[in-house]
């Protein structure tokens, strides 16, 4: 099977940029179901909504939702991926860096998954399996989805077939 031109060239690339309003819209749902569960335990309890817990509580959800449309441009800063011959390398993290190697040999089975607001935004999530038990399951999520499906193919080590 030919490899796709561009698609592994050992070159280290970055998500799709549409990945950070994804991100920014994920955080912000989170935020927002954490709030209202947080209000009505807050509401619901003996005590009572008073005005230093409200005061409490409304700093710390501004400061989540202030994390959430924050957080996702620097997270994509620090996260690249890279394909070769022997099989994909990512790269993450902001405080923690992580570099989790994957080789060809190693992959069972590859998916590509996508959520309604990836859907919405054209992305996909490629999902790798491996033979082994520390990282048995890698996620690169933030891709766009056609390239996804693009690396899905080119990383199923060649010359195997369905046992069917």
């Amino acid at each position: 099977m030919p490899v796709p031109a561009g698609s592994s060239d050992s070159a280290d690339h970055a998500l799709d940029p549409r990945v950070i309003p994804l991100r920014r819209i994920s955080g912000g749902i989170f935020t927002g179901m954490i709030a209202a569960g947080s209000f009505l335990a807050i509401v619901l309890s003996d005590d009572g909504m008073t005005w230093p817990r409200a005061a409490v509580w409304l700093t710390l959800v501004l400061l989540a939702a202030w994390h959430a449309y924050r957080w996702p441009p620097i997270a994509y800063q620090h996260t690249s991926y890279r394909v070769d011959d022997q099989g994909i390398e990512i790269r993450r993290g902001v405080h923690w860096r992580f570099v989790i190697n994957v080789p060809r040999s190693r992959v069972q089975h590859i998916d590509v998954s996508q959520g309604p607001v990836e859907r919405r935004y054209g992305l996909g999530t490629l999902v790798i399996y491996t033979a082994g038990t520390d990282h048995a399951k890698v996620e690169l999520g933030g891709l766009e989805h056609g390239r996804a499906l693009q690396m899905r193919e080119q990383l199923l080590p060649s010359g195997m077939s369905d046992a069917v």
